[in-house]
């Protein structure tokens, strides 16, 4: 188990891993989840990378520049999000821990475990949406992208889709015990819709790669 402090950005991955693994609360699900998006952005950005000042690939640099920097944008989310979630951990188990002897105390317990579950369901449902949004600049990618690096496009859709999933599970697992029935209900449609679109672009880059392979 590690004993180092701070973002688990700017220590070694070692620690990240060991800590995940041992019997400590955080990091979990919806941090892991996220780090594997980011790693699924990262083989896209690699294959935008390899079309980028190729000559060849002249006509769609502009583009997939523009691809590049969005994937930018998505991987510095999802580690924030990765970061975040080991984070509000701490807050659901403050609020239960919170005295209940007297009917204010109750009330105060209960208000309070309320904030925290909606603080704790924000970073996994962050890194869904910067997941979904990164599987949509991967799917481009299969069309524009150098064909060289096509597998690398369909692991990077994998890993985004298997990420989304994983996020979902946080967010879900927060969302059962959140009192709002206005904010259960747009998430809950949000999630949904979110997780539909990430399977069929997974989909369909999964089958664009192994017709690629199969030319």
């Amino acid at each position: 188990m590690s004993e180092a402090s701070g973002p688990y950005v700017s220590r070694p991955m070692r620690d990240y891993l060991e800590d995940s693994a041992s019997g400590r609360p955080t990091p979990g699900g919806g941090s892991v989840s996220a780090l594997a998006a980011a790693l699924g952005s990262t083989m896209a950005s690699m294959a935008a990378n390899f079309t980028v000042g190729k000559k060849k690939f002249r006509d769609v640099e502009p583009e997939v520049k523009d691809l590049l920097a969005k994937l930018e944008e998505h991987r510095a989310r999802l580690l924030d999000a990765m970061q975040r979630d080991t984070e509000a951990y701490a807050g659901v188990g403050a609020a239960y821990g919170m005295p209940k002897a007297s009917d204010e105390e109750k009330a105060a317990r209960t208000a309070a475990i309320q904030r925290a579950l909606v603080a704790a369901m924000a970073p996994p449902l962050d890194a869904l949406r910067a997941a979904v949004e990164a599987v949509r600049v991967t799917r481009r990618l299969l069309d524009v992208a150098n064909p060289n690096l096509i597998t690398d496009v369909g692991v990077a859709a994998i890993l985004l889709e298997a990420a989304a999933r994983g996020a979902h599970f946080n967010v879900a697992i927060n969302l059962k015990s959140v009192e709002d029935a206005g904010l259960v209900r747009e998430t809950t449609a949000e999630v949904r819709a979110l997780l539909d679109e990430a399977a069929r672009l997974e989909r369909e880059v999964s089958d664009g790669v192994e017709a690629k392979l199969t030319e």
